[in-house]
Formats: C-alpha cells, sequence, structure tokens
C-alpha cells in the first residue's frame, strides 16, 4: 500500500508541474471551474428569494447539504477521477503497456493526467460548508459525526467512480453511465431527500449507498428527523456503508481486470 501511494504521488507530481509550467492558463481554468461548480448552489439561492423553506430545510441547511456533498465528490473526482478514461485507453492500447509496468494499474490509471484544477469543486463546497456551519449548534459528537461523513462520502464516491468505470472493460464507452450515478448523485444530494419519493430515498440507501455520503450524517448534525420511517441509527452507519463499498468496488474491479483481453496493439 505504501509503494503504490508513493507511486500514485509520483506520477501527480509529474502532471501537476506539467500544467503549472503555464500557470495563467491554469489560473483561468481553476477560477472558470469555481464559478461553473458554484452555478448550482446560486440556483438554490435564487429559489429560496421565493421560499423560506424547501422540503422542511431553510438556506443555511440547504447549503449544508450541497457542501459535504460538492466536498464529498470533489475529493473523490480529484484522486480518482480520471478512471472513467478507462474507455480511452483501452482504445488506444494504453492499457496494456500500464499492466506490464511494476506499479498497480488502478494507480496509474488515476494518476495519469491528475488534473490539479478538480480541487476547485473542494474550494468551493468548503466555502458554502463554512458559512453553513455557522448555523449548527458545534458538539464534539457531531464534529467527529462531520469527519466521518467527509472520509465515508469520498470513499464512497471513490467507489462509485471506480466500479461504474469497470463497465467499460465490456463495453467500448460507458462513462457517461457512470457519470449519471456520480455526478448525478452528488447533485440529489445537494437536495433534502424528503421532496423525493420514498422509493427513491430507499433507493439510494440499501441500492446505490449515496445517501450515507451526507443525508444522513446530515440528518444528525442538523438536529432533524428523517420522515421516510426508516430507522434513526442509519444516521451513524456512515462508515459501514463506506466499507461495505470499498470491499464490493475492489471485487467489481478484480473482475473487470480478469475479464480484459488485450486489444491486440
Amino acid at each position: 500500500m505504501g509503494e503504490a501511494l508513493a507511486a500514485y504521488v509520483a506520477i501527480s507530481r509529474l502532471w501537476i508541474r506539467s500544467s503549472l509550467e503555464y500557470p495563467v492558463s491554469f489560473a483561468m481554468m481553476t477560477v472558470g471551474s469555481v464559478l461553473s461548480t458554484g452555478i448550482d448552489f446560486v440556483g438554490i439561492w435564487v429559489m429560496f428569494s421565493h421560499l423560506t423553506t424547501y422540503g422542511g430545510f431553510d438556506l443555511r441547511e440547504m447549503g449544508f447539504l450541497y457542501g459535504t456533498s460538492q466536498l464529498a465528490i470533489g475529493f473523490a473526482d480529484l484522486v480518482v477521477g480520471n478512471v472513467e478514461r478507462i474507455g480511452m485507453q483501452i482504445r488506444l492500447g494504453r492499457l496494456d503497456t500500464m499492466m506490464t509496468k511494476p506499479v498497480p494499474l488502478i494507480v496509474q490509471i488515476c494518476a495519469d493526467q491528475f488534473a490539479l484544477r478538480r480541487v476547485a469543486r473542494i474550494v468551493q463546497g468548503s466555502a458554502v460548508l463554512a458559512w453553513a456551519a455557522w448555523g449548527v449548534d458545534w458538539t464534539p459528537a457531531r464534529i467527529a459525526v462531520l469527519v466521518l461523513m467527509l472520509t465515508s462520502g469520498a470513499a464512497i464516491f471513490v467507489g462509485l467512480f471506480v466500479s461504474f468505470s469497470c463497465v467499460q472493460f465490456w463495453t467500448s464507452d460507458a462513462s457517461e453511465l457512470g457519470n449519471a450515478f456520480t455526478y448525478g448523485g452528488a447533485s440529489l444530494l445537494e437536495y433534502p431527500l424528503t421532496v423525493f419519493p420514498r422509493r427513491v430515498a430507499l433507493g439510494l440507501t440499501f441500492v446505490l449507498p449515496i445517501a450515507f455520503a451526507n443525508w444522513y450524517p446530515s440528518l444528525y448534525i442538523l438536529g432533524r428527523h428523517d420522515t421516510s420511517g426508516l430507522p434513526h441509527w442509519l444516521e451513524l452507519a456512515s462508515p459501514v456503508a463506506a466499507g461495505v463499498t470499498v470491499v464490493v468496488t475492489a471485487a467489481v474491479w478484480r473482475l473487470g481486470v480478469r475479464h480484459y483481453t488485450s486489444t491486440g496493439s
């Protein structure tokens, strides 16, 4: 594990140094990313110019949901987001070359063309979360749940990124399928699940555990109650959901790699 992490850092540093060779371009792309990712919250802000609550949540509470969802997917996107390019690597024959190197395949794919500008989503989400956090009555328990929520949420999205990218071992290109569940799932988490049908909440809990990335722990931190009738202990179950997701992801990745057959190039 230590050697794999060192290899990931070494490869990423090469791409970071490359991007920083053009500081003006890097700065413009980063600022553009911050502005583009912030459009969603601007929409929420505008919506509250006509509302006082949405699904029982006020603007600061919505900001809390938005900030935590952006941080969860932001960390995952920064670290493993490039795995969705695996289909292109297969078509170009680059995956064959990667498999001959003494570095884990997943490390090479995720670190390849590491894009530091993706930190823009984390910066923007952190700013909104910091603003929303002023409305929370913080206790040591709630701080601990926040830390677990952010780490577990990132792990859940890492699992989703890798798992859905593995579909490309069987198809020529299915990156958009994965995006529907990763970026699409994060967009769902920007809003209270109380505004969706109960079957949606059940699906995001027991089928695709995205709700554990921020919804359930946010209920605990904000002192709210889930109106869907699900047990309250789910509010503290994010680490369990993250652990299950990682185990399933590891199994799916191994299956995909075993299934892969060379392009012959």
